[in-house]
């Protein structure tokens, strides 16, 4: 099982959306979210899979919603609460896969910051500022912020996510849902930093999306994977530099070292950081779940 990566998941005759990603099939009311295992870095899908990542993500997905208590369109994890078709091969699809309500997706990702990182640090040395939130003199890489900041982004099928101010996210949903889904996210941002850190990992920031049914807000997508967030050991967090990470570093580290142009088509990636990289998805698993993963 742990040698084979899902780089596209099939269900003949149903209509299917594929992202970077998942495989999103639509059964009308009830979507299937099928997490596979593919990779991508610089806005590229990169030509080989990192066996189970997909499970990975699915999985703790799962436990986010289990735990925190929020709304959300998570129905079921069994694929065939769907109408598969005859004969299908589930059992690729076991472990990957969400049986979903289907919502109205609002157009914003969530995005919450703890830590001073990322596109927010290359921000941060131009203006002392992130999405237009001013913050003090003299902080550092990695370094925690004083107070959570709420720095939403546009949904772009192609490409990066766009930063906005949260002006222009009420400019574009209004301000009482704006405001709703800020204080959604805060809330459990703070909730699931705290439970992480008594695991061992820091959540540094992490991207929330949201959807409605019948008026109703719900939390959708993946959630607090190491996808979608930083998560940093504790052990090893230390300020003033980028912090090693529960995710795809490897391969980023890798294809920079390879000098790629990032216009052309990526390398394939080597055995040994395929290795490494699904060695690391499954560990932010079992620290998290504080059980094994059941595919390993």
């Amino acid at each position: 099982m742990g040698n084979f990566a899902l780089l596209q998941s099939q269900i003949p005759d149903i209509p299917v959306r594929r992202g970077k990603v998942r495989d999103i099939y639509d059964f009308g009311e009830r979507l299937l979210f099928v997490a596979t295992d593919r990779i991508s870095a610089f806005d590229w899908v990169l030509p080989n899979g990192i066996p189970d990542k997909g499970r990975v993500l699915t999985q703790i997905s799962e436990m986010w919603f289990s735990k925190l208590g929020v709304d959300n369109h998570l129905i079921s994890m069994n694929p065939s609460d769907v109408s598969l078709p005859a004969g299908l091969d589930v059992g690729a699809l076991e472990g990957r896969s969400m049986v979903v309500q289907k919502t109205e997706v609002i157009p914003i990702e969530c995005v919450v910051r703890g830590y001073l990182s990322g596109s927010g640090w290359k921000e941060y040395q131009q203006s002392r500022s992130v999405c237009s939130i001013p913050l003090p003199e003299g902080l550092q890489e990695s370094d925690k912020l004083q107070e959570l900041i709420f720095t939403p982004a546009t949904k772009e099928d192609e490409g990066h996510d766009i930063n906005i101010s949260f002006e222009s996210m009420c400019d574009r949903i209004g301000s009482e849902m704006s405001e709703k889904l800020r204080d959604l996210s805060i809330d459990i941002y703070q909730r699931s930093a705290e439970m992480a850190l008594k695991k061992g990992i820091i959540i540094a920031d992490t991207k929330f999306e949201f959807g409605l049914r019948n008026g109703k807000i719900l939390l959708i997508d993946e959630v607090l994977t190491p996808d979608s967030s930083r998560f940093w050991p504790v052990d090893q967090y230390q300020p003033g530099a980028s912090q090693p990470s529960y995710d795809k570093q490897f391969v980023r580290d890798w294809l920079v070292s390879t000098g790629w142009d990032r216009e052309s088509e990526p390398p394939e990636l080597p055995e040994d950081i395929i290795q490494r990289t699904r060695e690391k998805y499954i560990e932010a698993y079992q620290q998290l779940a504080e059980k094994e993963f059941a595919w390993a």
